[in-house]
Protein backbone atom coordinates (compact mmCIF):
# COMPACT_ATOMS: atom_id res chain seq x y z
CA UNK A 1 0.00 0.00 0.00
CA UNK A 2 1.63 3.38 -0.99
CA UNK A 3 1.67 5.54 1.40
CA UNK A 4 -0.21 8.68 1.69
CA UNK A 5 0.75 11.95 0.35
CA UNK A 6 -0.22 15.16 1.68
CA UNK A 7 -1.88 17.76 -1.35
CA UNK A 8 1.14 20.01 -2.10
CA UNK A 9 0.10 24.23 -1.58
CA UNK A 10 1.16 25.74 -4.69
CA UNK A 11 3.31 28.64 -3.86
CA UNK A 12 1.80 32.40 -3.56
CA UNK A 13 3.80 35.28 -5.14
CA UNK A 14 5.52 38.50 -3.63
CA UNK A 15 4.37 41.51 -5.98
CA UNK A 16 6.53 44.83 -4.72
CA UNK A 17 5.48 48.37 -5.62
CA UNK A 18 7.92 50.91 -5.31
CA UNK A 19 9.03 54.59 -6.30
CA UNK A 20 9.41 57.89 -4.54
CA UNK A 21 6.75 60.10 -2.48
CA UNK A 22 3.35 61.51 -5.02
CA UNK A 23 4.70 58.67 -7.58
CA UNK A 24 0.94 56.55 -6.98
CA UNK A 25 2.45 53.44 -4.81
CA UNK A 26 -0.90 53.42 -2.25
CA UNK A 27 -3.11 54.18 -5.53
CA UNK A 28 -1.41 51.09 -7.31
CA UNK A 29 -1.86 48.92 -4.21
CA UNK A 30 -5.27 50.22 -3.90
CA UNK A 31 -6.09 49.02 -7.50
CA UNK A 32 -4.78 45.58 -6.91
CA UNK A 33 -6.70 45.12 -3.88
CA UNK A 34 -9.80 45.60 -5.27
CA UNK A 35 -9.03 44.05 -8.74
CA UNK A 36 -8.31 40.70 -5.85
CA UNK A 37 -11.69 41.56 -4.28
CA UNK A 38 -14.26 41.72 -7.65
CA UNK A 39 -12.39 38.17 -8.15
CA UNK A 40 -13.80 37.09 -5.02
CA UNK A 41 -10.33 36.57 -3.32
CA UNK A 42 -10.49 37.35 0.47
CA UNK A 43 -8.21 39.79 1.40
CA UNK A 44 -6.30 41.62 4.37
CA UNK A 45 -4.65 45.09 4.47
CA UNK A 46 -1.98 45.97 7.02
CA UNK A 47 -0.39 49.40 7.43
CA UNK A 48 2.37 50.74 10.01
CA UNK A 49 0.87 52.66 13.40
CA UNK A 50 3.37 55.27 12.47
CA UNK A 51 1.58 56.60 9.08
CA UNK A 52 -1.97 58.06 10.47
CA UNK A 53 -1.60 61.00 7.70
CA UNK A 54 -5.02 60.60 5.98
CA UNK A 55 -7.08 57.29 7.86
CA UNK A 56 -6.45 55.23 11.00
CA UNK A 57 -8.33 52.44 9.53
CA UNK A 58 -7.72 52.93 5.83
CA UNK A 59 -4.70 52.89 3.81
CA UNK A 60 -5.35 56.20 1.23
CA UNK A 61 -3.75 57.61 -1.65
CA UNK A 62 -2.78 61.11 -2.27
CA UNK A 63 -5.62 61.07 -4.92
CA UNK A 64 -8.06 60.56 -1.67
CA UNK A 65 -8.13 56.65 -2.99
CA UNK A 66 -8.85 54.50 0.00
CA UNK A 67 -9.17 50.75 1.20
CA UNK A 68 -9.89 49.61 4.77
CA UNK A 69 -6.80 48.22 6.36
CA UNK A 70 -5.61 47.13 10.05
CA UNK A 71 -3.01 49.25 12.12
CA UNK A 72 0.15 47.17 13.30
CA UNK A 73 3.30 48.53 14.98
CA UNK A 74 6.09 45.94 13.76
CA UNK A 75 5.93 42.71 11.95
CA UNK A 76 5.13 40.67 15.13
CA UNK A 77 2.22 42.81 15.80
CA UNK A 78 0.82 42.20 11.51
CA UNK A 79 1.42 38.35 12.45
CA UNK A 80 -0.60 38.42 15.57
CA UNK A 81 -3.66 40.13 13.43
CA UNK A 82 -3.32 37.85 10.68
CA UNK A 83 -2.90 34.81 12.12
CA UNK A 84 -6.68 33.92 13.32
CA UNK A 85 -7.92 34.29 9.30
CA UNK A 86 -4.59 33.46 7.95
CA UNK A 87 -6.29 30.10 6.71
CA UNK A 88 -8.96 31.84 5.13
CA UNK A 89 -7.18 34.73 3.49
CA UNK A 90 -5.79 34.31 -0.20
CA UNK A 91 -4.13 38.39 -0.76
CA UNK A 92 -2.10 40.13 1.58
CA UNK A 93 -1.72 43.90 1.07
CA UNK A 94 1.18 46.00 2.97
CA UNK A 95 1.61 49.72 2.98
CA UNK A 96 4.51 51.95 3.74
CA UNK A 97 6.52 48.47 4.25
CA UNK A 98 9.83 50.69 4.71
CA UNK A 99 8.69 51.58 8.13
CA UNK A 100 8.43 47.83 8.81
CA UNK A 101 11.62 45.71 10.64
CA UNK A 102 13.79 43.63 8.32
CA UNK A 103 11.74 40.18 9.70
CA UNK A 104 9.13 41.10 7.40
CA UNK A 105 11.29 39.88 4.58
CA UNK A 106 11.02 36.34 6.38
CA UNK A 107 7.43 36.45 7.24
CA UNK A 108 6.34 37.61 3.57
CA UNK A 109 8.66 34.60 2.32
CA UNK A 110 6.33 32.05 4.94
CA UNK A 111 3.15 33.63 3.57
CA UNK A 112 4.14 32.82 0.16
CA UNK A 113 5.04 29.22 0.67
CA UNK A 114 1.40 29.21 2.55
CA UNK A 115 0.25 29.85 -1.11
CA UNK A 116 -0.20 33.53 -0.38
CA UNK A 117 -0.30 36.31 -2.86
CA UNK A 118 1.38 39.03 -1.17
CA UNK A 119 1.33 43.13 -2.23
CA UNK A 120 3.63 45.42 -0.35
CA UNK A 121 3.85 49.08 -1.35
CA UNK A 122 6.43 51.41 -0.11
CA UNK A 123 9.69 53.88 -0.67
CA UNK A 124 12.55 52.22 -1.81
CA UNK A 125 14.98 55.15 -0.80
CA UNK A 126 15.17 57.48 1.88
CA UNK A 127 15.53 61.26 1.72
CA UNK A 128 18.91 61.18 1.38
CA UNK A 129 18.52 58.87 -1.18
CA UNK A 130 19.97 55.38 0.29
CA UNK A 131 18.11 52.36 0.77
CA UNK A 132 14.95 52.24 2.95
CA UNK A 133 14.51 49.34 5.60
CA UNK A 134 13.33 45.93 4.23
CA UNK A 135 12.16 47.09 0.82
CA UNK A 136 15.90 45.79 -1.57
CA UNK A 137 15.57 43.03 0.57
CA UNK A 138 11.65 42.40 -0.18
CA UNK A 139 12.32 43.56 -4.03
CA UNK A 140 15.31 41.02 -4.07
CA UNK A 141 12.78 38.09 -3.39
CA UNK A 142 10.17 39.58 -4.90
CA UNK A 143 8.42 37.86 -8.20
CA UNK A 144 7.38 41.38 -9.59
CA UNK A 145 8.50 44.80 -9.47
CA UNK A 146 6.71 47.87 -10.12
CA UNK A 147 9.25 50.58 -9.91
CA UNK A 148 7.34 53.99 -10.53
CA UNK A 149 8.32 57.15 -11.13
CA UNK A 150 6.65 60.80 -10.01
CA UNK A 151 7.04 64.42 -11.69
CA UNK A 152 10.25 66.05 -10.57
CA UNK A 153 8.72 69.55 -8.93
CA UNK A 154 11.17 71.91 -10.16
CA UNK A 155 11.86 70.69 -13.41
CA UNK A 156 9.34 68.66 -14.50
CA UNK A 157 11.17 65.41 -15.46
CA UNK A 158 10.64 62.19 -14.33
CA UNK A 159 11.49 61.84 -10.39
CA UNK A 160 12.80 58.62 -8.86
CA UNK A 161 13.98 60.65 -5.36
CA UNK A 162 11.82 62.02 -2.45
CA UNK A 163 13.12 65.40 -1.46
CA UNK A 164 12.84 66.11 2.16
CA UNK A 165 12.22 70.53 2.77
CA UNK A 166 13.72 71.63 5.71
CA UNK A 167 16.66 70.71 7.90
CA UNK A 168 15.90 67.71 10.11
CA UNK A 169 18.36 64.65 9.65
CA UNK A 170 15.80 62.41 11.16
CA UNK A 171 15.49 59.63 9.05
CA UNK A 172 11.11 59.06 10.05
CA UNK A 173 9.47 62.30 9.61
CA UNK A 174 5.83 61.62 8.22
CA UNK A 175 4.45 64.22 6.15
CA UNK A 176 3.26 64.94 2.82
CA UNK A 177 3.19 68.18 0.47
CA UNK A 178 4.79 71.33 1.85
CA UNK A 179 7.53 68.58 3.48
CA UNK A 180 8.61 66.58 0.83
CA UNK A 181 8.82 66.79 -2.95
CA UNK A 182 9.16 64.40 -5.74
CA UNK A 183 12.75 65.16 -7.43
CA UNK A 184 14.85 64.06 -10.58
CA UNK A 185 17.87 62.99 -10.30
CA UNK A 186 19.58 66.50 -10.87
CA UNK A 187 17.03 68.49 -9.03
CA UNK A 188 17.93 66.05 -5.98
CA UNK A 189 20.22 68.15 -2.94
CA UNK A 190 19.67 65.56 -0.31
CA UNK A 191 21.16 68.06 2.32
CA UNK A 192 19.39 71.02 2.39
CA UNK A 193 20.12 73.60 5.56
CA UNK A 194 17.23 75.50 6.43
CA UNK A 195 17.71 78.46 4.57
CA UNK A 196 17.91 76.72 1.28
CA UNK A 197 15.00 74.76 1.76
CA UNK A 198 12.89 77.94 2.57
CA UNK A 199 13.93 79.05 -1.06
CA UNK A 200 13.47 75.85 -2.78
CA UNK A 201 9.48 75.18 -1.11
CA UNK A 202 6.80 75.62 -4.17
CA UNK A 203 3.39 75.93 -4.23
CA UNK A 204 2.05 72.54 -3.07
CA UNK A 205 1.00 70.49 -6.28
CA UNK A 206 -0.61 66.84 -5.78
CA UNK A 207 1.32 64.58 -8.26
CA UNK A 208 -0.28 61.10 -8.06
Amino acid sequence: MQPHTPARTEPGRIEVIVGPMFSGKSEELIRRLKRARIARQRVACFKPDIDLRYHRTAIASHSSQTHEATTVANTERLKEALHPQLAEIEVVGIDEAQFFDDSLVAYALDLVHLGKRILIAGLDTTFTGEPFGPIPALMAVSDEVAKLSAVCMVCGAPAIHTQRLGSSQELVVVGAAGVYEARCRACFRPYLDENESEQLILPAVEIL
